[in-house]
C-alpha cells in the first residue's frame, strides 16, 4: 500500500497542472451543459405555448363558429300574389329578431323597414308574408335586384346582417319569379343599440348605393 501510496503521490507531483487544469474547468464545463439544458427546455417551453395557442385558437373558432349569431334570410315566392321571407338562425345562440329591412334603389320606394321584437331560437326559422310589402316597394311592373337584411339583439349585443340579393320579376301585380342571387358576402356585424344609428344605416346604405353606377 505504501508503494501505492508513493506513486499516486509521484503521479500527482508529476501531473499537477494537468489535475489542476481538469479541475478548474469542471465548473466550466457543468455551466456549458446547464446552458444547452436550458436551451433545450426552453424550445420544448416555447414548443408546448405555441401547441396551446394553436390548441387555443381552434377551440375559440369552433366556439365562434357554433356560437357566433349567424342569420341567413331567403325570399320564397308562395303564389302569383304572395311572397314568403324565411330568415333562419344558423347558429346555436337565440337571438331577439329587432328589424327587417328591404332595399330596392331602381324604384320610388327604394326601402321599407319593419319593426319587429321576435324570438328566434337557434336552428329554428321565421317566416312572415310579404307580399304586400314588396308589391308597394316595385308597383304593378318591375323587373331587378330586391335586397333583405335583419337587426337583431344577441348575447347583449344589437347586430345586422349584410344584404341578401334577389331577382325578381313582377308583372301585371303578379310574382313570376323571386330568385335568389347571392348570400350575404359578410358574417353580421356589430351595431349600437340606439335607434338612430337604425336611421343613419339606412341612410349610408342608400348613399353607397347611389354611389355605384350600373347598379340596379
Amino acid at each position: 500500500m505504501s508503494t501505492l501510496a508513493r506513486n499516486m503521490s509521484s503521479w500527482l507531483t508529476d501531473h499537477f497542472g494537468v489535475v489542476n487544469t481538469v479541475i478548474n474547468y469542471i465548473p466550466v464545463v457543468a455551466t456549458v451543459v446547464t446552458s444547452v439544458l436550458s436551451l433545450v427546455l426552453a424550445r420544448a417551453t416555447l414548443r408546448y405555448v405555441e401547441a396551446t395557442d394553436k390548441g387555443l385558437a381552434l377551440a375559440r373558432e369552433e366556439f365562434e363558429r357554433e356560437w357566433a349569431p349567424e342569420l341567413h334570410i331567403k325570399l320564397r315566392r308562395l303564389s302569383a300574389s304572395d311572397v314568403e321571407i324565411v330568415v333562419t338562425n344558423l347558429a346555436k345562440v337565440s337571438v331577439l329578431l329587432q328589424v327587417v329591412q328591404f332595399r330596392n334603389l331602381s324604384t320610388s320606394v327604394p326601402f321599407d323597414r319593419w319593426v319587429l321584437n321576435d324570438p328566434l331560437i337557434g336552428g329554428m326559422a321565421w317566416t312572415e308574408n310579404v307580399g304586400k310589402r314588396i308589391s308597394a316597394m316595385t308597383g304593378h311592373e318591375f323587373e331587378g335586384v330586391l335586397d333583405a337584411s335583419a337587426t337583431f339583439f344577441a348575447a347583449g349585443r344589437m347586430y345586422r346582417t349584410d344584404w341578401f340579393r334577389f331577382n325578381a320579376l313582377v308583372h301585371n301585380g303578379h310574382f313570376l319569379r323571386v330568385d335568389a342571387v347571392n348570400v350575404a358576402a359578410r358574417r353580421v356585424k356589430v351595431e349600437h343599440v340606439h335607434e338612430e344609428v337604425l336611421e343613419s344605416e339606412m341612410g349610408r346604405d342608400v348613399v353607397e348605393a347611389n354611389g355605384k353606377p350600373g347598379q340596379t
